[in-house]
C-alpha cells in the first residue's frame, strides 16, 4: 500500500483504488442532499455521468455540447448555431431542477478553436445580457462528437425550489 497527502489528510492507495477514512466514506457516500437531475429535453448523457447534480442549493451542470436533443446530432451552422444550441440545452437542464439561466453564477467555455471566440461571445451576451455570471474560456484540442463549443454551468435554485 502506498501513502501520500491531499492537504493534510493522508491517501491510501491499494492497487489503483484510493481508500478513504471513515470520515470521507460517509460524507461521499451520503446522498440525502445529492439529486441527479435529467430532462430529455436536453440531450442524454454520451457516457457515465448526470446531466446535472443538485446539491442543496446548488446545481453543476455536466458540459453540454451542441447536439440536438431529439437526432442526437450536432447542429449544423458552425460556432453560433453550436453555442445558441448549447445554451438552449443548459436552459432546459436547469429548469428541469427548478433554475434558470438568471441563476448561474459561472460558466466554463471550452472552445475548440479561439478564433470562434468572437463569435460565441456576442452570442454568449445575447442571452447573459443582464448580470452575467462570472467564466473561464479555454481552448481544447479536440471535444466529444467534433464539436466545436462546450459550456458548464454552476448555478443556484432560487430557494424554496427542490427537486
Amino acid at each position: 500500500m502506498q501513502s501520500s497527502t491531499r492537504g493534510d489528510l493522508p491517501i491510501h492507495a491499494e492497487g489503483s483504488k484510493i481508500l478513504l477514512t471513515p470520515y470521507e466514506e460517509e460524507t461521499m457516500n451520503s446522498s440525502a442532499d445529492k439529486t441527479t437531475i435529467s430532462t430529455d429535453r436536453a440531450p442524454r448523457a454520451i457516457g457515465p455521468y448526470s446531466q446535472a447534480i443538485q446539491y442543496g442549493n446548488l446545481l453543476f451542470t455536466s458540459g453540454q455540447i451542441g447536439l440536438d436533443p431529439v437526432t442526437g446530432e450536432l447542429v449544423s451552422g458552425g460556432i453560433e448555431a453550436e453555442t445558441r444550441q448549447v445554451l438552449t440545452n443548459i436552459q432546459n437542464v436547469l429548469q428541469a431542477a427548478g433554475s434558470g439561466l438568471p441563476y448561474v453564477l459561472k460558466t466554463t467555455v471550452f472552445l475548440k478553436d479561439m478564433t470562434d471566440f468572437s463569435k460565441m461571445n456576442a452570442i454568449y451576451a445575447e442571452i447573459f445580457a443582464e448580470n452575467p455570471p462570472a467564466r473561464s474560456t479555454i481552448g481544447v484540442a479536440a471535444l466529444p462528437k467534433g464539436g466545436l463549443i462546450e459550456i458548464e454551468t454552476i448555478a443556484t435554485i432560487p430557494s424554496g425550489k427542490k427537486v
